[in-house]
This record gives C-alpha cells, structure tokens and sequence, in this order.
C-alpha cells in the first residue's frame, strides 16, 4: 500500500473528523469557510497562542502613519492565505488526472498544505519585517516560524501532534521547501503563491489603493500541471492565463512602488532605526533604558534569544516600550520616540538613479550641515536605497519558476512567454534617496543643488 493511500485511510478512519464548519467574514474574500476536515485542522490552530499573536502584529509595520486604514494585522492575512490554499487545492484535484497516482493530494496533504499557509508567518515580530531588519544579529521570521512549528513546548506543535502524528514536522519541511509533493511547496513560496495572492488584495484594499488588483479566481482557474526535468510544477495555461498573470506580477510591483516604498514610510523605518541604535548604545553604557525587551539586550550583545521571550514580543509591546521612553532620562531616545509617536519624521529627497557617487556626496553633504548644527548625523541622516524586482526567473537552467503551457507547443518560461514579463525580468529597480530632519529642509536642499548640479 502506498503512502499516499495510508495516510488518506488514516485521515477518513479518524473519529475526529466530523462534519464541522468555521464560517468568517472577510472584508477581502467574502464569506471564507472551512468545513468538515478543513475545519479540523484551521480551528484548533487558530486557537492557539502563537496564532493569536498575530493579531497584534500588523502586517504593513509602520504603512498606517501613511495610509490610515492599513491596521490590518497578520492574523487577517493567515486566514486569508488559508482561504487561498484551500481554493488552490480544489483547483489541483480539479487537473489531478494529468498527475501520476503518486503526485496527487491525499487527505493528509490537504491538511497539511492548509495547516502551512495558516502558519507561514507565524514567527514575523514587531512591526512586521522592519524589527528583523534594524536589529543586529536579528534571526529572520522563516526561522522563528521553523521553531515554533518543532518546538514541543509550543500550542502550535502540540496542536498539530494531537491532529496527526509528526505532523509538525512535515509542515515544517513544506515551509521549508522539503514535502513529498514538490508542487506544494512552490505554492507557499514561489513565484505565484497563496502569501502573495492574498497579501497583494488584501494590502491593497487595506490601504485604500488599486494598485495590488488582479483577478484572483481566473488565475487559480488557469493553473494546469507540466512535466519539466522529471518534475511536476503548477503552470499557466497560455491564452487565459497570461492576463491574469501578467497583472499579478504587474500589481506587486506598483505596490512596491506606491505603498510598500512609500517615502514616508521609510522614512518612518529610518527613525525606528536611529531609536535601536541608542538604545543599543544606552545598553553598552550600562544605562539601559526601562522598559527593555530581551531582545534589545541579546541583540546588542549578540546573545541568542529564547522562543518564549522572543513571541512575548508584538506592536503593543514595543509601542508600550516607545511611550516610556519618551518620558524617559535620556533626551535624545526621549526625542526620538516622541518624533515617532507623534509622527513628527524626518524629510526625504529623491535622488539621481544608478548615480551612486552623487549618493555618497549627497549624504555628506547633509550630514555636514547637521553636525554643524550639534546634531548626531548617525541618528538622523541616511541613504535609503528601496530595491526590488519585479518579475524573478531563474537564469541556471533549473525548473524553478513559472511555466506556460500551450496547446501543440513546447513549454515555455513565463518570461518567455509574456512580452511585459520580459521586459521586467531580473530587473532590480532602485530608488534612492536621501533621508533628514526636516528643520534643516532649507540648508540641505539648497547643498544638494549644488552636490548634484
């Protein structure tokens, strides 16, 4: 008997599974629902600490100072991503005949594959990605999300234990791109996949934005299955699935452009970092500020950080530790943290493109005329450069990425393929600039014609 049908016996024999159903209103998707075994996995997972942590954890960091209405948190964009999953699984055993016996979903995969996409950001931290990006020697969320999944002191381990023996595991594996079912993995991090799909609608209604808009339903109705190098990969079928696809991949990079490296908010994320670095300095003084999170003190000392310490930590936690600051002994942490609570930020001036000479003369200059005000360049000067690409494809030769499929013809890359996805593929945008108080908006503007002139 083959694994496939061993685990699905195991599944249907559970006197567990009973014909329960969870039923959310989601401002995103409509009415999300998942019913008999699908419940079974969500429900006793969303009850959990780790899970309910999320909800204090906002999924676009500091975007709200921008764009009021994105108070949207990464417990709305689990669900949403499960509600992804789910639809991508039904589409998968919708063209399950043009897979091998041994390639199609069984029960325990479903589960497993809907238990990932709930979890995937199980480890993010405090304002989002920003907290893993400011903090030296900081562990990256995938990472933390790999502890909480194997750590048998977490409800998330046990809970997955209870549901099915080693599924923890195996969950953890296919976040980690290791599952007996290759395809699966690629549909929680690859090119297309549930994080992004949801991320992209949900970011953008949150926000207030069209950009992230892209026709979700017909996208999932345009993936097909293809043989490349011996191994089966989710594809696009050609004639209808290009719009869709090109608008996926056309609408991530118009977020990134207009909310995610929206100019105030880096220049939020800059004074966020000027607040780290001193408490760092106030720790190795020996003067810490109060409250101190332990992960300010591992951090600066470069010490590891416990599983328990590190998931008591959240937005509400930080902000509590920003409004004692603000009142607190230290003036130059004191002014920051009211800058930040006030959203009092820092100015910001685009600069020349693919000119990173002018850069450097450009941050010079500004942190000459701000030292000669008495004023700490380090904590308030700095050259923000946001980078992205738009469309990545592998260039090795391997069979990773994206394929399209079209009817009496060869398998082509979806770059190939696409004449927009072409134009944008492996191409790494930059967008510098430079970020500074803005009571010295006069004397650096006026440097910088002369710098850059």
């Amino acid at each position: 008997m083959s694994r496939a049908t061993v685990a699905s016996e195991r599944w249907r024999s559970d006197p567990l599974v009973v014909p329960c159903r969870v039923i959310l209103r989601d401002p995103v998707h409509g009415l999300i629902a998942f019913e008999g075994a699908a419940e079974r996995v969500i429900r006793p997972i969303l009850d959990t600490r780790e899970v309910q942590r999320l909800r204090r954890v906002r999924q676009l960091g500091l975007a709200s100072l921008v764009f009021p209405g994105a108070e949207h948190t990464r417990f709305s964009h689990a669900i949403g991503a499960a509600h992804v999953m789910q639809s991508l699984l039904q589409r998968i055993d919708a063209c399950s005949d043009e897979l091998p016996p041994e390639q199609r979903l069984d029960e325990e995969a479903r589960a497993e594959a809907l238990a990932a996409a709930l979890l995937h950001d199980a480890g993010h931290g405090p304002f989002s990605h920003l907290f893993e990006e400011v903090l030296p020697h900081a562990k990256h969320h995938e990472l933390w999300t790999q502890d909480i999944l194997l750590d048998s002191s977490t409800e998330v381990h046990q809970t997955l234990e209870r549901i099915s023996s080693g599924m923890a595991e195996r969950v953890a594996g296919l976040l980690n791109g290791n599952y007996r079912l290759g395809y699966l993995c690629e549909s929680i991090a690859g090119t297309i996949d549930v994080d992004r799909a949801d991320y992209l609608l949900r970011d953008s209604h949150m926000t207030g934005v069209r950009y992230g808009l892209y026709d979700l339903d017909w996208l999932l109705q345009a993936l097909t299955f293809a043989c490349v190098d011996g191994r089966w990969v989710l594809a696009v079928q050609g004639r209808k699935g290009l719009p869709p696809a090109e608008s996926f991949f056309l609408g991530r990079h118009f977020m990134y452009e207009q909310v995610y490296h929206h100019k105030a908010t880096r220049a939020a994320e800059a004074l966020v970092r000027a607040i780290f670095l001193r408490v760092r300095e106030l720790i190795f003084d020996g003067n810490p500020p109060d409250p101190l999170l332990p992960a300010f003190r591992a951090a600066a000392f470069g010490e590891s950080l416990s599983l328990g310490e590190y998931l008591r930590m959240d937005d509400a936690e930080l902000l509590t530790c920003l409004a004692a600051w603000e009142h607190g002994t230290d003036s130059t942490l004191a002014g920051l943290s009211q800058r930040l609570r006030s959203r009092v930020l820092p100015k910001t001036v685009p600069l020349p493109e693919n000119q990173p000479t002018q850069w450097r003369a450009a941050l010079d200059a500004a942190k000459e005329i701000v030292e000669a005000h008495g004023h700490r360049s380090d904590l308030s000067v700095w050259l923000d450069i946001a980078e992205d690409v738009p469309y990545q494809e592998p260039t090795d030769g391997s069979s990773d990425g994206l394929w399209v499929t079209f009817r009496h013809q060869p398998l082509q890359r979806l770059g190939d393929a696409s004449f927009l996805l072409g134009q944008l593929r492996n191409k790494r945008i930059q967008r510098p600039r430079l970020i500074f108080p803005a009571e010295f908006r006069e004397d650096v503007l006026a440097a910088l014609h002369q710098v850059l002139d």
